[in-house]
């Protein structure tokens, strides 16, 4: 046999050997060719990682939420405990003062809102002294009884008199709810003045009201100064027989003596 029949009688020989040697070819070995075995094994990676991270995700933010209530108990025990402290006012309040408005001994009788006027004489003109309640108040004790009347709001004083039995109430340019009358001694401005007032009701009703009441007050006045002037009258007249009485005793005396000056 000659040396080349012997090389082709090896080779088949070391082929079949060859063959026998390796291992047969699995699907996955055929994938990991286009890259597929390597794609799964990163995505496995990248799961593994995530629930890692996830996990210090977690631990992190529950320490983180721990020293914020770790924090907040520091600062609560760390807090002092408010005192008792106390502010000096900056302005001093005025203690309270009772003001008297002299109608405490008065009883009301009457009363209506209204609104009031005054005749001003130097340029003969009407001037509006106030709108408020206007009112009757009888004195408890003399029994007197007066007009008083304050603004609204500012309670002033525009009208303060006692109904005197001389006034007369005067429809007002014939009206039926406005009255004129004059007063001789009005102290609403302080000193007694002479004046003419002209007041005016929202009905007639009111107004007639009003003037009842009014010529009421006139009359028990009346009656009252009536029964004064008597009891000055009998004071008077006691007076004077008071002192004649007297300057008949000092006569007798008189004359008294001189009797016994002429018996002597």
């Amino acid at each position: 046999m000659s040396s080349a029949e012997g090389t082709a009688k090896e080779a088949p020989v070391a082929a079949t050997e060859a063959q026998a040697g390796e291992k047969p070819v699995t699907s996955s070995a055929v994938f990991s060719m286009f890259g597929g075995g390597a794609k799964k094994e990163k995505k496995d990676d990248e799961e593994d990682r995530g629930d890692v991270s996830g996990s210090n995700k977690a631990q992190r933010e529950a320490a983180a939420a721990a020293a914020a209530t770790s924090k907040e108990g520091d600062e609560d025990e760390q807090a002092p405990e408010s005192e008792d402290v106390h502010f000096e006012p900056v302005i001093r309040l005025t203690e309270k003062v009772d003001v008297k408005t002299n109608e405490e001994s008065e009883e009301q009788t009457f009363k209506m809102r209204a609104k009031l006027f005054r005749f001003v004489r130097e340029t003969s003109e009407w001037k509006e002294r106030g709108t408020g309640d206007v009112r009757l108040l009888k004195h408890k004790e003399n029994g007197k009884t007066r007009l008083v009347m304050r603004r609204d709001k500012t309670l002033k004083v525009c009208a303060n008199h006692y109904v005197l039995p001389e006034m007369k109430l005067s429809p007002n340019v014939g009206s039926d709810r406005s009255w004129v009358w004059n007063a001789t001694a009005d102290v609403s401005e302080g000193e007694p003045e002479a004046v003419t007032l002209a007041i005016r009701f929202a009905n007639s009703d009111n107004a007639n009201s009003f003037k009842d009441a009014f010529i009421k007050a006139q009359t028990d006045n009346e009656a009252l100064i009536k029964s004064v002037t008597k009891d000055d009258e009998d004071e008077d007249e006691g007076k004077e027989e008071e002192e004649g009485a007297e300057e008949a005793k000092g006569k007798e005396k008189e004359e008294k003596k001189e009797e016994t000056a002429q018996d002597s």
